[in-house]
């Protein structure tokens, strides 16, 4: 915790002395300026140094592999290239009994959707106004 001589704050670093609201980050400048109280602090690194303390800020973004979706893709193999959710219909072209939909609201309102059905086998597509 650091300790400001003119405050009547203890505050952690981040957190302004003053009101001890949490501060922004640096900004496009390298200066601080509290939203609460509207203190601000300079861009020269005693300044930074005061609210943010001495501390080293790094992140991690962490990305997926390549592979990640190609191995679900082939434990659910079944759906062939499904264009969305699958579900138990009939195609009335090749009788496979799998189709995936896809739903829009084409028409008004006060009127039900429109879902879209496409052959996870032969691609043939029908609709349905429900």
């Amino acid at each position: 915790m650091a300790n400001n001589k003119n405050s009547c704050f203890i505050t952690a670093p981040g957190f302004c002395p003053d009101c001890g609201s949490i501060l922004p980050l640096l900004g496009k400048r390298g200066e601080v300026t509290c939203y609460t109280c509207k203190r601000e602090w300079g861009s020269d690194a005693s300044s930074v140094i005061e609210v943010f303390g001495n501390m080293e800020m790094t992140h991690t973004i962490p990305f997926n592999t390549k592979h990640t979706y190609a191995s679900a893709k082939e434990a659910n193999d079944s759906d062939d290239d499904a264009e969305g959710p699958v579900v138990e219909r009939r195609c009335p072209q090749c009788q496979n009994d799998k189709m995936s939909y896809a739903t829009l609201q084409l028409r008004s309102a006060d009127e039900g959707q429109t879902v879209f059905y496409t052959c996870t086998k032969c691609k043939f597509k029908e609709t349905e106004n429900s």
